[in-house]
């Protein structure tokens, strides 16, 4: 009895000191990456989940442009990178040597056998077919002239819009619909407008902001883990799920 009253008295100020640590970590929206036991860098990621782009980018500036990320398993280690002597090397130089893989298929699955996805000889028939279409003609005319006129016709007005009526915006969600709605012009012939100054619902555009949520979520969780969402039906792979069906 006095021993467990002894652990106890030890593992309360012990687990309140951790827990202060966090919280700490937290309010201070720290960009330095702790690799705890077991569950390795995964909580400090969490916690900035809400800022992920700044916060990466403050990792990837504070480490030299160049971090390996440690996960809660050996699989779910990454190495990040931003410098462009690295991006030439793998992208450029030596492709062939760094092939995609089956476990990188299985987590893009959502993407078929795209040029995003497939490796060896079916990527370089995309490859091919790519660059057949950048190096056509009239396609950086069109492509000027389409994101010229979305510029004019929906980013500026929004702009002038929200600086006249004040009113607060997401950036992200903003560029995301003037990407979408240029992508969808210059590939399908077709604007879904979702760039204009009522900000409507599209469904092309809330299913593309899905998808890449459950990529991400992929990539932090454990393979078991977001197959058996997929399974149930929960979470992010449940926006998949309805995706594949047609309902938004």
């Amino acid at each position: 009895m006095a021993i467990n009253i002894g652990i106890e008295l030890v593992l309360l100020p012990l687990s309140f000191l951790i827990f202060l640590y966090i919280f700490m970590m937290w309010r201070r929206k720290t960009s330095l990456l702790t690799n705890w036991p077991l569950v390795g860098m995964t909580p400090s990621m969490l916690m900035n989940a809400h800022r992920i782009h700044d916060f990466t980018t403050c990792i990837l500036r504070e480490s030299n442009l160049t971090f390996q990320f440690i996960g809660p398993m050996a699989n779910l280690n990454s190495l990040w990178t931003s410098d462009p002597a690295n991006i030439n090397h793998i992208f450029s130089k030596n492709f062939t040597n760094y092939s995609k893989g089956p476990d990188f298929v299985k987590i893009f699955d959502i993407l078929g056998d795209g040029i995003l996805s497939a490796d060896g000889h079916l990527w370089e028939v995309h490859r091919r077919t790519t660059i057949s279409l950048f190096n056509h003609a009239q396609f950086y005319q069109t492509l000027e002239k389409i994101t010229k006129e979305k510029l004019e016709k929906g980013l500026v007005p929004m702009f002038d819009h929200v600086s006249k009526h004040g009113t607060e915006v997401d950036l992200l969600d903003i560029f995301q619909r003037l990407n979408c709605d240029n992508i969808c012009t210059l590939l399908l012939d077709y604007d879904p407008q979702s760039l204009s100054l009522d900000l409507p619902y599209d469904p092309f555009h809330q299913g593309l902001m899905d998808g890449q949520e459950a990529l991400l979520y992929r990539h932090v969780l454990p393979e078991s883990i977001w197959k058996l969402q997929r399974w149930i039906g929960f979470g992010t792979e449940k926006k998949l799920i309805k995706q594949s069906l047609g309902v938004y």
